[in-house]
């Protein structure tokens, strides 16, 4: 399920110039006048060559970052582009869930292929964090709130992710689907797209949010729930958030469990979908951006989570790509609820932080148990 995807103008502008002269006669004064061309051409590339170091000076050095990301390439690409035209930097995207690519930089810690993690809610990122490397972004006094200043080193909030449910209206019909209780109905069996949350951060989330509003404020409460959605997940289980907002998107599944941003872009697209917030109550957790520890690319890296921080990123963040946004400067997207209209509950990290793998395994047991 791995895709790379790469920004590789530089490379391409490379081989054409390699393309361009490469053939010599068998005649001396033909071999004199092929030796004159490629001298001319050297000196043309050369000066390219000059003239592209002095722009890359002009925007930031150039160089390279590679940057792993479960985000939507959709999300990605409009950020990654301004950031390359600003910077000079060629960036490598390599997409994968979230659960994978921390397991990807966790056996690539002696050698390290990556340089930034983008996205991935802090609290699935935490208990990983002696894989990253400690910096505070320039922004870090812009955020909305004191809780989401990077106190910890190695972990930048970027953006605000309630969980919530994406319902195709086609499919539902009259059926009501306005939050966790409703997907225990029987004509959605088989019907309600989930993740595996030990792959998908947005996932996770959910199981977390879930335990706590069904628990009603106990997560140990929430388990018999768990047990009785599992149940009508009937043997059904994603690898991905956006395999969850596909799905749903193309009438495979009537009702998905996924993160607001993903949900909305296809309400913008023009999906016959709606983006609903569950009625026991959803929690707002923050996404984050990490420089993974040995990073190749550090001074870039860095670079990059100033840019991801920016009013300028927040902006197409939250205007194009629909996402919370996490600065206090900002003004309120015209797409998205506002928080007062939101019901929204509280977990506690410490104790969703002490027992994540438990939760885990716990999950794994139940699921793999009803079916």
């Amino acid at each position: 399920m791995k895709k790379i995807l790469a920004s590789m103008m530089s490379l391409v502008l490379a081989v054409s110039l390699t393309a361009c002269g490469s053939s010599g006669g068998k005649s001396e004064p033909a071999a004199k006048e092929t030796q004159a061309a490629k001298t001319e051409a050297a000196k043309t590339e050369a000066a390219q060559g000059e003239t592209a170091k002095t722009e890359g000076e002009k925007t930031g050095g150039g160089g390279k970052l590679v940057v792993y990301s479960p985000n939507p390439l959709e999300f990605m690409d409009p950020l990654v582009a301004l950031f390359q035209e600003q910077t000079g930097v060629e960036v490598e995207l390599v997409a994968a869930g979230t659960g994978e690519l921390l397991k990807r930089i966790e056996a690539e810690a002696a050698n390290p292929l990556g340089d930034v993690l983008w996205s991935g809610t802090i609290s699935t990122v935490a208990p990983k964090k002696e894989f990253f490397e400690d910096y505070v972004t320039v922004n870090d006094d812009m955020v909305v709130s004191d809780e989401y200043k990077n106190t910890e080193g190695p972990l930048t909030r970027v953006a605000l992710i309630p969980s919530v449910l994406m319902v195709n209206t086609e499919l539902a019909g009259d059926i009501k689907i306005e939050g966790y209780e409703d997907l225990l109905k029987p004509e959605l069996k088989g019907k309600i797209a989930f993740c595996d949350p030990s792959q998908s951060s947005s996932a996770w989330e959910h199981l977390v949010t879930m335990l706590y509003a069904m628990g009603n404020g106990n997560p140990d409460d929430g388990w018999t729930y768990v047990e009785e959605l599992c149940k009508n997940l009937d043997g059904k289980l994603l690898g991905s958030s956006s395999a969850v907002n596909k799905g749903v998107a193309d009438g495979e599944y009537t009702v998905g469990l996924t993160f607001e941003s993903g949900g909305t872009n296809y309400v913008i697209a023009g999906a016959p979908v709606e983006v609903r917030y569950m009625e026991e109550g959803t929690v707002f957790k923050p996404d984050g951006i990490y420089i993974i520890k040995g990073a190749k690319n550090l001074e870039n890296a860095k670079k990059f989570l100033d840019f991801a921080t920016s009013e300028e990123a927040q902006i197409i963040m939250q205007d194009q790509c629909h996402s919370r946004t996490i600065r206090k400067d900002m003004p309120p997207s015209p797409v998205l609820k506002s928080y007062d209209e939101i019901k929204s509950i509280k977990d506690d990290d410490e104790v969703v932080k002490e027992n994540k793998k438990a939760w885990l395994d716990k999950f794994k047991d139940i699921y793999t148990s009803v079916q």
